[in-house]
């Protein structure tokens, strides 16, 4: 997407857009003051909830505030989040209590060990997985709330999955898992390696993927509304075909990669609310660029599409989304792709951007809550919104900014003067050789 910050504007129009930037804002000093958003979110089937950057923990902290009153109140059911499937299921059925009686969420997360594990190993996950356990032990197992990853990355977690449900189920199916695994053996579990080596040798292992997922689907269709196994096993063998198909599309460096990942977890989010029953309400928690309807940024105009775009085009009334942005303060992010986290400082944000405007015209930390005019100086204005991945630079700080039309991509959003980095439960170790990157960062 096109770098892209500030733009010129007259006296007169920003005290315009300042103006409408007030009359839409509610101070939010407390859960009660979410009200205003909770209320716009409570009839929703989908509820999503972004972030500006993977490391910042008042982010993190108020859109857990907000899913705990949706729980609560509201009766949501579940909560995908931007995490691979194989470690979030298994965070899944211990907030359940149907595992780690003798473990805490902690001890839970230490188990993330994918680069870049800050992103929900750190204290904000751990505070609201200790309290989504406590709340669902309070339950029948029927209303217990569920928590799932929506990402595509785990090709060899989720194949070593899926031998594990047909050693116990299908042990006669095994011949189809074996000759994927034989065939990606050659890649050490490298997936830049794959994709560079399916470019100079066109003989992919998408055939055998297919053929597993075929097989999975054969087995554990009819079982999957009553054994959660079997659908953990079928998402499995969904994840380890779109991973070869996302792994092979990176290396041409175009945007079809990100399209392929939006829409697995597009997917994924309608198959767990299938999963979940017609009468099931879920959040989803993703970066601002998945989250924020990408046909009101530059993303269109590339061709490309996310989430939020998706969710509102499939389930027209039944979509909020709400992003994040703040001023200045610091964040955990890393200098290069696959090396330690570090706490960087956040700079001002940068003339004539939204964030620009939003600290002109509110000193405190405030949710806006966007009605049904989307009309206005500042709406409907296209201006540079931040976005800070999990690599960040911030002398290149114009480099930053999605332009964006606010009132079109969210229907929400949380806004912080100043806020400060993310607390990891543990440091990222040095890598044993270069990791090499395989996210489009879509900024």
């Amino acid at each position: 997407m096109t770098a892209y910050a500030g733009r010129p504007e007259g006296a007169a129009e920003r005290a315009a857009a300042t103006a409408q930037i007030r009359s839409l804002a509610h101070p939010l000093a407390t859960a009660d003051d979410l009200e205003p958003l909770v209320r716009l979110a409570a009839p929703s089937r989908f509820v999503c909830l972004g972030e500006a950057s993977h490391g910042t923990q008042e982010y993190y902290h108020w859109r857990a505030l907000l899913t705990r009153r949706l729980i609560e109140e509201y009766g949501f059911t579940w909560v995908g989040v931007e995490g691979d499937w194989p470690d979030c299921w298994r965070i899944n059925r211990w907030v359940r209590g149907e595992t780690g009686r003798d473990q805490d969420a902690r001890q839970l997360l230490a188990g993330f060990e994918r680069w870049p594990t800050w992103m929900w190993a750190n204290h904000e996950v751990a505070e609201f997985l200790t309290w989504l356990r406590e709340w669902n032990l309070r339950l029948p197992e029927e209303q217990r709330t569920g928590f799932y990853g929506l990402d595509v990355y785990s090709l060899w977690d989720s194949l070593r999955e899926i031998f594990t449900w047909l050693e116990a189920n299908a042990p006669d199916a095994l011949p189809a898992a074996l000759r994927a695994w034989h065939c990606f053996i050659p890649f050490r579990e490298d997936p830049q390696r794959y994709a560079v080596g399916n470019r100079l040798v066109p003989q992919s292992c998408e055939a055998d993927v297919v053929a597993l997922l075929a097989e999975v689907r054969r087995r554990a269709l009819g079982r999957m509304q009553d054994d959660p196994a079997a659908f953990d096993a079928f998402q499995n063998a969904i994840v380890a075909t779109n991973a070869e198909e996302y792994y092979r599309t990176m290396v041409r460096g175009d945007q079809q990669s990100w399209n392929i990942r939006d829409h697995h977890m597009s997917d994924t989010i309608d198959r767990i609310a299938r999963h979940h029953g017609p009468g099931s309400k879920g959040l989803v928690w993703a970066h601002n660029t998945h989250v924020g309807d990408a046909r009101a940024t530059d993303m269109a105009r590339d061709g490309m599409v996310n989430i939020g775009q998706l969710l509102r085009q499939r389930h027209p009334g039944e979509v909020v989304l709400a992003g994040f942005a703040s001023y200045a303060g610091s964040v955990t992010a890393a200098g290069s792709w696959g090396s330690p986290e570090r706490v960087m400082d956040v700079p001002a944000a940068v003339h004539g951007s939204h964030e620009d405007l939003l600290n002109e015209a509110l000193a405190h930390r405030s949710v806006l809550v966007f009605g049904a005019d989307r009309t206005g100086p500042w709406l409907s204005s296209w201006r540079g919104h931040r976005a800070i991945g999990v690599v960040y630079n911030p002398k290149r700080e114009r480099g930053n900014y999605v332009p964006t039309r606010m009132g079109e991509r969210y229907d929400a959003l949380f806004w912080h003067p100043r806020t400060e980095a993310l607390r990891p439960l543990h440091h990222e170790d040095l890598p044993g050789e270069p990791e090499l990157e395989t996210e489009p960062t879509g900024f």
